[in-house]
C-alpha cells in the first residue's frame, strides 16, 4: 500500500497554499477560475485534476514503452475539461487527453497507438474519475535516427 500526504492551508480570499513535505516549494491555490473573485496565474483544484491525469498517463506510457522495449524520441501531453451544471451542481462532464509522441522511422506507430490506449486504460487516476475521457493521441515519425 502507498500513501500520499498533501496539506492545504487556506490564506486570504479564497486561496490557499498547498503544501507537502516531500516538495521544497509549495503551490498557490485559488477557487475555480469561472468565479468572479479567482486569481489569474493560480492553480485551481480543475488545473490539479487535469495535471493529475496528463502526469499518470505519462508515467503509465513510459512504464510500458520500456516493458514493450517502445522506442520514442519525445512525449508531451495537454489537455482540456468541460464543466457543465447537472441538477444546479458543477459537474465535470468530459476531458480530452491530447498526448503528442515523436517515434523514431523503425517503431511502429500502431504499437505506439496501442501502449497510448493501455496507459489510459491502466492510469490510476483515468479509472478514477467518473467523466467520459477521449484521448487523442497524436503520433509522429522522425526520419532521422533516434537522438536520445
Amino acid at each position: 500500500m502507498n500513501t500520499y500526504e498533501v496539506n492545504l492551508k487556506c490564506k486570504e480570499n479564497r486561496k490557499g497554499l498547498l503544501i507537502s513535505s516531500v516538495f521544497p516549494k509549495n503551490s498557490k491555490i485559488d477557487s475555480p477560475s469561472d468565479l468572479s473573485k479567482s486569481m489569474k496565474g493560480i492553480w485551481s483544484p480543475e488545473h490539479l485534476l487535469l495535471t493529475s491525469l496528463n502526469s499518470c498517463l505519462m508515467t503509465t506510457f513510459l512504464n510500458k514503452a520500456e516493458k514493450a522495449n517502445v522506442q520514442f524520441v519525445s512525449f508531451e501531453s495537454s489537455s482540456s475539461c468541460t464543466i457543465d451544471l447537472i441538477k444546479g451542481k458543477p459537474n465535470i462532464t468530459g476531458i480530452v487527453l491530447k498526448p503528442k509522441v515523436v517515434i523514431p522511422f523503425f517503431q511502429n506507430p500502431d504499437d505506439v497507438k496501442y501502449i497510448m490506449e493501455m496507459s489510459k486504460i491502466s492510469c490510476l487516476i483515468s479509472n478514477t474519475i467518473k467523466a467520459n475521457i477521449r484521448l487523442e493521441p497524436e503520433i509522429t515519425v522522425e526520419l532521422t535516427l533516434l537522438s536520445k
